[in-house]
């Protein structure tokens, strides 16, 4: 991979752009450019914005992958002024300049698209430009004064594209999880909520969308939430093989131009900043090379996306209707369903939950596409593995949040429908058979089925149990297998996400209906 060297901008003269604002003049390889005085980005990122009007998405909707480059740059210049390497007036710089963008100024400023050639390069040279121009602007020069802090020389001493970049991918899909974890235990929360209110309703369990056995609707909704919540610990598993980075490889593992005593001392300061339990991969050629671990992470996603939208498919089936379809819960609702079919009420916050789903998983195959198209020492298509896992994180994260908001938690059941049909159903005749006989059960049932009558009152009608004998064999806790008192260990740790901005790229806080 090559990277130009940015040269020292001319800051003696100010011309003007067309709309007549002061602009600088940078220099790259390729020529010179203007650059309006007002940003902290410099030539690199604006022939990055000529080359890449792709997605028209900036790397700034992504806060957390700011933030992670931020993160590795402060931990470069640290390592750098430790193993002298650089002068500590300019590592202090620099330093300063990292910690306010990682709180969160001067996000606007990393530019670049999204999608870019170059793995990743854009990106990289955007984070030195903007860390580079601020950190003059704290020592009192001219942005552009890059004689004093230069962007390659200085802010990303020790450093290549190919060892910043997939470092900062990893510290910023760490980071983000955060939040979806958080919002994913909530939603598992709120069904298991929903699993108490609904533990003595008893209904008709089905397979293959055939009635099968009675169950509660506790212990369908109870369902829902172990499922989300043994995702919880699926992508807590994913995560954890992020932690493996390949700082202080340089260009293609071999750690070409970085300092004795660099990569330690990097990898400690990274850390630290992080608070992340990092360490660097044993084989820096092999980790450079190797981005399978976001395949893995990918699969991770797609597993919980998928396991949501059959949530949510259930929610649709069994609230539908509601006269002509199942009808046994009622979903809140969110608005008007129909230009011109008065009073149809849609289930829009499942189908919604779905369709990120399909592109949780769309991303998937993106990702596994771009992993396997690496070649030789170095995979130049993780700009496109980056945007699809941050997208797919955010998306998730906003998906469990509405779901949990504007549906879990207004869901209600309709008991008189549901007991309606349990005592209408033949589904009963399974806790028979063993008393009965397997024969004789089927022979009931098909019987209760021809002449629309209860598979109860037939037993008692043909002698074969008395009434008090089916009762006691048809009660609730002997058909559900739930205990008398209805009792089941809902318990989960309460887990608050961070909310995020939507005009910063972070996720809105939803209202709650319910207050």
């Amino acid at each position: 991979m090559t990277e130009s060297n940015a040269s020292a901008s001319s800051t003696a003269s100010t011309p003007l752009t067309a709309q007549g604002s002061p602009t600088r003049t940078e220099t790259d390889s390729i020529g010179s450019l203007e650059i309006p005085d007002t940003a902290y980005w410099g030539v690199h990122t604006a022939r990055a914005n000529e080359n890449f009007p792709i997605a028209r998405r900036p790397i700034s909707v992504y806060p957390d992958f700011v933030r992670a480059f931020a993160c590795v740059k402060q931990a470069a210049a640290r390592a750098n002024a430790e193993i002298g390497a650089l002068d500590d007036q300019r590592a202090n710089l620099i330093d300063a300049a990292c910690e306010e963008i990682k709180a969160g100024k001067l996000r606007d400023q990393f530019a670049v698209g999204v999608v870019q050639g170059g793995a990743g390069t854009s990106t990289n040279m955007n984070a030195n430009e903007v860390i580079t121009n601020r950190a003059l602007e704290i020592a009192g020069r001219p942005k552009g004064d890059y004689t004093f802090i230069h962007p390659n020389d200085h802010t990303n001493h020790s450093q290549s594209t190919n060892d910043t970049y997939p470092t900062a991918i990893k510290i910023a899909l760490a980071f983000s999880l955060q939040n979806l974890l958080a919002e994913l235990t909530l939603l598992a929360d709120a069904f298991a909520a929903k699993g108490r209110e609904f533990a003595h309703i008893v209904k008709v369990g089905r397979t293959q969308m055939q009635d099968a056995v009675p169950m509660t609707l506790g212990q369908e909704f109870n369902a829902f939430a172990t499922t989300l919540r043994e995702d919880v610990q699926r992508l807590e598993e994913a995560v954890a093989l992020l932690g493996e980075v390949n700082m202080g490889a340089t260009a293609i593992g071999t750690s070409i131009n970085a300092p004795v005593g660099y990569k330690e001392a990097v990898i400690k300061h990274l850390r630290e900043i992080t608070g992340l339990d990092l360490v660097t991969a044993g084989d820096l050629v092999e980790s450079t090379s190797d981005t399978g671990v976001f395949i893995t992470f990918s699969g991770a996603l797609k597993r919980s996306a998928l396991k949501m939208s059959k949530i949510a498919n259930d929610l649709r089936l069994l609230s539908s209707g509601p006269q002509a379809g199942l009808g046994e819960i009622n979903l809140p609702a969110r608005q008007a369903g129909s230009s011109i079919m008065p009073g149809k009420v849609n289930p829009v916050i499942p189908e919604s939950v779905s369709q990120v789903a399909y592109s949780v998983a769309g991303a998937d195959v993106t990702v596994s596409m771009a992993v396997e198209a690496g070649q030789l020492q170095l995979n130049a298509f993780e700009p496109i593995i980056a945007h699809s896992l941050f997208q797919s994180i955010t998306w998730l994260e906003r998906a469990c949040q509405t779901f949990r908001i504007n549906c879990v938690n207004g869901i209600t059941a309709n008991e008189g429908r549901l007991d309606d049909i349990v005592d209408r159903s033949v589904t009963v005749i399974t806790a028979l058979a063993p008393v009965i006989g397997y024969a004789s059960a089927a022979k009931l049932a098909k019987e209760a089925l021809a002449r629309n009558e209860s598979v109860a009152d037939l037993v008692v009608e043909h002698g074969l149990l008395e009434r008090d004998q089916l009762g006691e064999i048809l009660s609730p806790e002997r058909l559900t297998g739930m205990p008398a008192d209805d009792s089941v260990d809902n318990s989960a740790t309460s887990s608050e996400a961070v909310p995020r901005d939507e005009m910063t790229g972070e996720l809105p806080v939803v209202a709650d209906p319910e207050g």
